[in-house]
């Protein structure tokens, strides 16, 4: 027992400098969160290299832009659901609902794949109706794998801010990125890349791990209820004496909230223009990384790049990047990220090789869950629980799938110039409009991070919500 103790205050005294003095049951609290968010992180970094790969085997690499298009549309039922769920249910029952959902369906996908990957051309010979249904399956496949990241995410996020103080989240919340980068960091290469080590043709074995360890986000989340004391459960909703305002219901009640207040305008403004931006950068890489490699092969490259986007997270919270969070203010957090962007924008407009592009999305993700994410999450606290679980669903949503939507748009033009002026020329005017495009969006979204760091330091000095 003094043996656990120590290890705890020894844990306990090495964050201290990268993420504040925590008292021993507040640690413990984040501990806990952490590990669970380790969990899904680990998960989706490794559902996004499958996404990927199958989606590029079974239908083709030139159509990640139109399966990006139409993640929207497709999200969109499964959000309505989501938010009529929120009305009528618990959000202990919504921990079990969507990890239920989501570790069956993963687990349903591995029997299909076990069938499919590797055997697509001779499938997809035997006639026309087999062929569309491996594009189906292939398209169906990488929506799901979009909603996961938004749905599991954003409940996540919403029950941390929830059950949160915002002098605990300073501290807090990194910390639980930090923890949440080491499941990055193992999940990917060890299960996404398994399959290429064993020399398997099928992705199947990954799938099955994944699904059951979706499923066991459920059993974890209730260890974390029933060992966190309910004083470290309270939030900033929970603390503030003024009488909250009962909401109408409805599903469309989330976007009614965004579309009222400026603040929560500008939290999609943010997420809005980062997300356009790095849908340029990604499918570049994708482009590159599918003329390369192919099937488990190129589930494994990816799986290596999800884990270093998680290495270099993580070495950027130990080396104490949250500490601009902490002593700067949130405001400092907000606005550098656009300043970091725009140079990560020129290099993209300078050079093109895959190397470079690996380092360029490594180094854009890594930095975003590092500084931006953490920051970002923290102005949900100052509101209603209304936004914290349908606003914040909405913006993390649609306002990431819309944004993406834009930046597929633009990535559609890259083929009608090649075509127009050659494979050269075409990719130079393809550069030259992305330049034009994405600055003047940087230039704005400093000025929102401003505003948004400004508004939070009133709401949280006043103790009063901002919405």
């Amino acid at each position: 027992m003094k043996k656990k103790k120590g290890i705890l205050q020894f844990f306990q005294w090495l964050c201290k400098f990268n993420f504040g003095d925590f008292e021993k049951e507040e640690f413990k609290k984040f501990l806990r969160m952490g590990l669970i968010f380790a969990l899904i992180i680990g998960v989706y970094w490794t559902l996004r290299s499958l996404k990927d790969s199958i989606f590029i085997q079974l239908v083709g690499k030139f159509q990640l832009p139109f399966a990006k298009t139409i993640s929207v549309l497709a999200l969109l039922p499964l959000v309505i659901f989501y938010t009529k769920l929120l009305e009528k249910t618990s959000r202990e029952k919504m921990l079990v609902i969507l990890p239920t959902f989501y570790g069956v369906t993963i687990l349903g996908f591995s029997l299909a794949m076990s069938f499919i990957q590797g055997r697509t051309e001779e499938i997809a010979s035997i006639s026309t109706f087999y062929a569309m249904g491996l594009k189906s399956l292939g398209y169906f496949w990488y929506l799901f794998v979009e909603s996961f990241g938004s749905l599991v995410v954003a409940l996540f996020w919403a029950f941390a801010a929830d059950t949160t103080e915002p002098s605990h989240a300073k501290r807090g919340f990194p910390l639980v990125v930090a923890i949440g980068q080491i499941g990055g960091i193992i999940f990917p290469y060890n299960i996404g890349g398994l399959p290429h080590r064993l020399n398997h043709t099928t992705d199947a074995l990954s799938m099955v791990c994944l699904g059951l360890l979706v499923l066991s986000i459920i059993p974890l989340f209730r260890y974390f209820l029933r060992k966190t004391p309910k004083h470290l459960l309270t939030s900033f909703q929970n603390n503030n004496n003024e009488v909250e305002k009962k909401q109408e219901p409805g599903f469309l009640e989330g976007l009614k909230l965004i579309l009222k207040n400026k603040y929560l305008l500008s939290i999609f403004g943010a997420n809005f223009i980062y997300e356009i931006i790095v849908t340029i950068f990604d499918f570049n890489f994708k482009l590159a990384a599918g003329s390369v490699y192919s099937g488990v092969a190129l589930t494994n490259y990816l799986s290596i790049y999800g884990s270093s986007v998680n290495i270099v997270s993580l070495s950027c919270l130990l080396l104490g990047i949250s500490n601009v969070t902490r002593f700067l203010g949130i405001g400092i957090a907000l606005a550098a990220m656009p300043v970091i962007v725009g140079l990560a924008l020129f290099g993209f407009m300078s050079l093109d090789t895959l190397s470079f592009l690996f380092i360029l999305m490594v180094g854009s993700k890594a930095i975003n869950y590092a500084l931006n994410g953490p920051a970002l999450k923290q102005l949900y606290i100052p509101t209603t629980a209304d936004v914290k679980f349908k606003a914040q669903a909405w913006i993390e949503t649609f306002g990431s799938r819309a944004s993406k939507q834009v930046g597929s748009v633009f990535n559609m033009s890259l083929r009608p110039l090649q075509s127009a002026f050659g494979a050269m020329a075409g990719r130079s005017y393809y550069l030259i409009v992305s330049g034009v495009m994405c600055f003047p969006l940087l230039a704005l979204w400093l000025v929102i991070a401003i505003f948004l760091g400004n508004t939070f330091k009133k709401a949280v000095n006043s103790n009063t919500p901002v919405c």
